[in-house]
């Protein structure tokens, strides 16, 4: 990458495993502005390589903000300091010459550090086996047609649909909660006719999963909302708890 370059101070999070104590350690590197905050980092890696050390573990995937697997806090941001922007899409021309970068894992009880900037982010799959899916009878698929749905429903639909698990959520919730990634999934399909069969046992179970694996409790800061990189609404998190009381309803009205 030609052009003028950037010299950056890093402040990298360094963990060799989950019981190790970590610490920050400090990194001096040039980079082009174009580049992103990955490709640095790759970079920085290639030049750690050479020398003989560790290099930094992180990870990513597609590096076109859909698979969720970047999130690095950012100078105290998940995703960093853009607003709906993933890590992988955050290019060095968003920072100054001479900048200090502090580089992070995300903090969560429920997303144990593997290593540097690495969590275990296993959590998420747990809820998402717990109830994230639909039901259907075998035979002809019918007519994509024949079940109208209106133009306001699926665009909330596909709106919550847009998360993509990455976690940012609970990194910026002083609680942990997980109660944005929930809301937006049991959402996507609370709100299609093809989601109703499991409708209230969805939420039942996911919010079970969520409270195993040692998510926090929501108290409506909007932290998560803010750093949310796709922008998902915290009115997920309303419907997902009225669906929720309306499940301890229903399963009263069966007992009885």
């Amino acid at each position: 990458m030609g052009g003028e370059k950037l010299n950056l101070t890093l402040k990298i999070w360094r963990q060799n495993s989950p019981d190790d104590k970590g610490q920050f350690e400090e990194f001096k590197v040039e980079i082009s502005p174009d580049a992103s905050i990955l490709e640095m980092l790759d970079e920085l890696n290639n030049d750690l390589e050479r020398e003989g050390k560790r290099p930094v573990a992180f990870e990513s995937d597609c590096r076109e903000g859909i698979c969720g697997t970047c999130g690095i806090v950012i100078n105290g941001h998940p995703h960093g300091p853009l607003p709906k922007t993933a890590t992988c899409q955050l290019h060095m021309r968003n920072f100054k010459n001479g900048d200090v970068i502090y580089l992070e894992p995300f903090r969560a009880a429920a997303f144990p550090i593997i290593r540097d900037l690495i969590v275990d982010r296993s959590g998420f799959d747990k809820i998402q086996q717990a109830g994230a899916y639909i039901s259907f009878n075998t035979g002809g698929a019918p007519d994509a047609n024949s079940i109208p749905i209106g133009k306001d429903v699926a665009a909330a639909a596909l709106d919550a649909a847009e998360c993509i698990g990455c976690g940012a959520c609970v990194a910026a919730c002083k609680n942990s909660s997980a109660m944005l990634f929930v809301g937006a999934k049991v959402s996507q399909y609370a709100l299609l006719p093809q989601g109703q069969p499991e409708r209230y046992k969805r939420v039942q179970t996911m919010v079970a999963a969520m409270d195993e694996a040692g998510f926090g409790s929501c108290t409506n800061t909007y932290a998560c909302e803010a750093e949310c990189p796709k922008g998902i609404s915290i009115m997920n998190i309303a419907r997902m708890n009225r669906d929720f009381i309306k499940a301890k309803i229903v399963e009263q009205e069966v007992d009885i």
